[in-house]
């Protein structure tokens, strides 16, 4: 096995438990709650017709977006209520994941005990059974085959959805599939995929072999299989009982250059002697918050992020007073410390290709106004709606033939490409240089700095040793230093990890006299 592969599956078991907590406790809840409903419903059609058309509402919601909304719902009933409720990780996926699996065993449910023979019941009724012994002697040992079919179905779409919990902060096999997607490593990518798949399999063959022996009343083989399940959630709860009073939660968007700047900060942590633990791939409000909640100790965000989506501040003032006023802000409102500024900027970019800037004479956002509906634009995931684009389209008139959305690994690929001709790049991305493309000149200032600051939550603020540690990255990053580290993760041939970017960084910075 290549040293890529192994590198990858020695991610899997720890993700993979935090994978069967999740899926198997959506799992679980999902069953608390439909199961009784489904008895209310068999018995009163109106009440089903209800229940299920909302199950089915539930399910034309993209399992992604159900994430995403449980977020804005969590943070507000957590400052109702004076704290206490976290809005990121396992809480938010939780309940997500266990609305989506609802109707697959409602449904079942419904049609298997509606689905008993009349004769059967009356059969029980004669014999002076009440309702609940002709529910538990006879409804339910018949309706169990059905009912087992819909839990099948809704473990393997648990298992399946859980990937994206990610996106929402909560570990899970995705961690491995987004972190993949976004550096194009492919093997990471495959190594979650199959482990994912693995598990969705051997589950979905341990609960048929259970439906199978209830179907043919074959009680031993049931209860191997139940035995088995259970061994495997034992397993992984095990990590749950273990200490992590002292586990450091570093928080990182989902892209090249967060991914290896949060690896930096973790190699300086491990050092200084504490334990640390990753969340990746987090939008941009979600990582903010988090930090402000304490859900993450620790992040990299950057000053015009701060300045226009958390502060809705749209003037145009100088860099080091921006920060200054950033700094006071998080601190006074949510008491989360601005550490400093680590040295070099990542502001958006529009970047062409060299023939179009030579042959239509592209230079700047002026330039590109006057031949904007000719071009697509490409932007990634967030641009399109983030107040950056509006101070942009209000300072120059761009009227864009097109514009596509791009996770940030294909955006540069699209516009070497020819799929999209302008795109929003980002000034520290290495593939800039590579590819030739040149950025336009933003002569109107319409886009804020975008420093890249260390950002502390008020758990970790007090800690000495802690801000101690990180505190020689302040100030000691150049932009191309930067460039070359996240090339490193970003280009085709002889592709680093961001932990072995995070360390060609962290030597380089060392260096330094």
């Amino acid at each position: 096995m290549s040293e890529a592969w192994q590198q990858a599956f020695a991610r899997v078991p720890e993700l993979l438990a935090a994978h069967v907590q999740l899926s198997f406790s959506a799992l679980l809840l999902a069953l608390a709650i439909c199961l009784p409903l489904a008895i209310c419903a068999a018995r009163a059609p109106k009440f089903s017709s209800v229940i299920l058309g909302f199950s089915s509402l539930i399910q034309t919601i993209p399992a992604l977006a159900l994430l995403a909304l449980f977020y804005p719902v969590l943070l507000g009933i957590s400052a109702l209520v004076g704290g206490g409720i976290s809005a990121l990780g396992f809480l938010p996926a939780l309940l997500a994941l266990t609305l989506y699996a609802l109707l697959p065993i409602l449904r079942n449910a419904v049609t298997g005990l509606t689905g008993v023979d009349p004769a059967i019941k009356q059969a029980a009724d004669g014999l002076g059974m009440t309702s609940m012994q002709k529910l538990r002697l006879v409804e339910a040992p018949l309706a169990a085959p059905t009912i087992m079919a819909g839990i099948r179905t809704a473990a393997v779409w648990t298992i399946g959805a859980a990937t994206l919990s990610t996106t929402v902060g909560q570990a899970s096999l995705g961690d491995m599939i987004f972190a993949g997607l976004q550096t194009q490593n492919w093997t990471l990518v495959l190594a979650g995929c199959f482990a994912s798949a693995g598990l969705a399999i051997i589950v979905d063959l341990l609960l048929g072999i259970i439906e199978k022996a209830m179907a043919a009343r074959h009680k031993f083989r049931g209860w191997v299989a139940t035995g088995l399940l259970a061994i495997g959630l034992i397993i992984a709860l095990l990590p749950t009982f273990q200490s992590r009073e002292d586990i450091v939660v570093i928080g990182a968007k989902g892209f090249s250059e967060q991914y290896i700047l949060a690896r930096l900060v973790g190699s300086r942590l491990e050092e200084a002697g504490y334990a640390v633990e990753y969340r990746d791939g987090l939008g941009s409000a979600v990582l903010f918050q988090a930090v402000a909640a304490g859900d993450i100790d620790v992040s990299i965000d950057y000053s015009g992020t701060i300045w226009t989506n958390q502060m809705k501040r749209e003037d145009a003032i100088p860099t080091d007073q921006m920060l200054e006023d950033i700094r006071s802000w998080a601190k006074d409102r949510y008491g989360v410390a601005m550490v400093g500024a680590l040295g070099f900027e990542n502001t958006y970019a529009f970047a062409v290709r060299p023939e179009d800037a030579a042959s239509k004479g592209l230079q700047s956002l002026d330039d590109l106004a006057r031949v904007s509906s000719q071009f697509a634009f490409g932007t990634d995931l967030e641009f399109l709606e983030r107040p950056e684009w509006k101070m942009v389209k209000a300072a120059y008139p761009l009227r864009f033939k097109e514009a596509r959305s791009f996770n940030p690994t294909f955006m540069y690929p699209a516009l070497a490409s020819g799929d999209v001709d302008v795109i929003s790049a980002f000034s520290s991305d290495g593939r800039i240089a590579a590819n030739g493309f040149i950025v336009l000149a933003d002569g109107k200032g319409a886009v804020p700095s975008y420093e890249a600051m260390l950002m502390i939550s008020s758990r970790r603020d007090a800690d000495e040793q802690f801000v101690s540690a990180v505190k020689p990255l302040i100030g000691a990053i150049t932009v191309e230093t930067m460039r070359e580290a996240n090339y490193m993760v970003d280009r085709d041939q002889d592709k680093k990890s961001p932990r072995q970017a995070a360390l060609w960084l962290d030597s380089k910075l060392r260096e330094k006299p």
